[in-house]
């Protein structure tokens, strides 16, 4: 029977054989399909199978303008020597390394809660008794107080508030939003001081701070507008590029006996994800939007705190400082898994008529 099956790359012309590679939608199967031999690794390679899986899988990734490799002296590796074709076929190779590896972590089962720290909220009722910073804590009461964050109290109920916080990766994945919305245990009735509806946003800062005719971050994702819950699924996974995300809370819904006034009071905020740095950073490019994708062989996927002093699209201490007084004036709205290298594809080529 093996005398008679040949590869099938050598009887199809390459629109179609392009056509049957592009069904693998497991990043596993275009590496299984990579180590076959070095006609497969080399069709894989040349038509930039493993970007276009990435692309599917994150819509986000069409802001990267090019890739860079860190090597072990955390310097660019592959210095671009030789022929344009011998650079083109290089380039072509770093691609693959970096978006197979890039595609394989964010596989990882070990989701966790992603924000590093509370940035700020459109407006706060007593500060900072009930500041943002207290969605941080699963804990409703603390020392015998309670712990949450409440909006200052408005006539109108189409007034929103947005809470505004710090990834603890300059590059994540989000597939999960759970909010506790605060019920007043200390009034009559309990009641629940929540939103109508949500709406998520994630992105990054933008490249200075000091304009500030428009808003001061990015945003590279908006959510859907969902009927207010405790968990929200997102529809896909989200790739936040640049470590922010924003929570939109739309219309109020509970009035305060006290005062007659509406508000809106979150106990609790996280947001389940895999974190992709230090083995992933992004350097953002100005306005444009557009970013440097940057592998380091140094690190792994493992999920870690990423400095705030690391460079790229991190925030400083006086950055975070001028966010957290800007959000405070006013209501924004109105108006792990380890990688493989290329020695995992030194397979010797084969017979072809053995092939299948």
């Amino acid at each position: 029977m093996m005398d008679h099956c040949n590869d099938f790359l050598s009887w199809l012309d390459p629109d179609t054989s392009l056509k049957i590679f592009k069904c693998l939608d497991d990043p596993a199967d275009l590496v299984r399909v990579s180590c076959v031999s070095r006609t497969w690794r080399g069709f894989v390679v040349e038509n930039g199978l493993s970007k276009q899986l990435c692309l599917r899988m994150f819509p986000q990734l069409s802001r990267v303008a090019c890739v860079v490799e860190l090597n072990q002296n955390g310097v660019k590796g592959h210095t671009e020597v030789g022929s344009s074709r011998s650079m083109e076929s290089l380039a072509l190779w770093k691609d693959h390394r970096v978006f197979s590896y890039f595609a394989r972590s964010c596989l990882s089962p070990d989701a966790m809660d992603c924000i590093a720290k509370a940035i700020g909220a459109s407006s706060t009722d007593n500060f900072p008794q009930e500041s943002i910073d207290h969605t941080l804590e699963e804990r409703d009461n603390i020392a015998g107080r309670f712990s949450y964050w409440s909006s200052s109290g408005q006539s109108n109920p189409n007034v929103p508030e947005t809470l505004t916080y710090q990834l603890a990766s300059q590059i994540c994945i989000i597939t999960e939003i759970n909010i506790q919305p605060f019920q007043a245990h200390f009034q009559m009735g309990s009641p629940i001081y929540s939103a109508k509806s949500v709406r998520f946003k994630m992105g990054h800062l933008k490249a200075s701070l000091n304009d500030l005719a428009d808003e001061m971050f990015v945003w590279t994702y908006t959510s859907p507008e969902f009927p207010m819950a405790q968990k929200f699924k997102l529809p896909e996974p989200v790739l936040c590029i640049g470590g922010i995300l924003q929570i939109e809370l739309l219309e109020r819904v509970q009035r305060q006996e006290m005062d007659g006034l509406l508000y809106i009071c979150v106990s609790h905020v996280q947001a389940q994800g895999i974190q992709l740095s230090p083995a992933f950073t992004v350097d953002i490019l100005g306005p444009s939007g557009m970013f440097v994708l940057k592998r380091d062989h140094r690190a792994n996927c493992q999920p870690s705190v990423t400095s705030e002093n690391e460079s790229g699209a991190m925030i400083t201490d006086g950055d975070f400082q001028q966010i957290v007084t800007i959000l405070r004036g006013h209501v924004m709205g109105l108006g792990a898994v380890d990688g493989w290298d290329e020695e995992e594809y030194e397979v010797d080529d084969f017979d072809e008529d053995n092939v299948l």
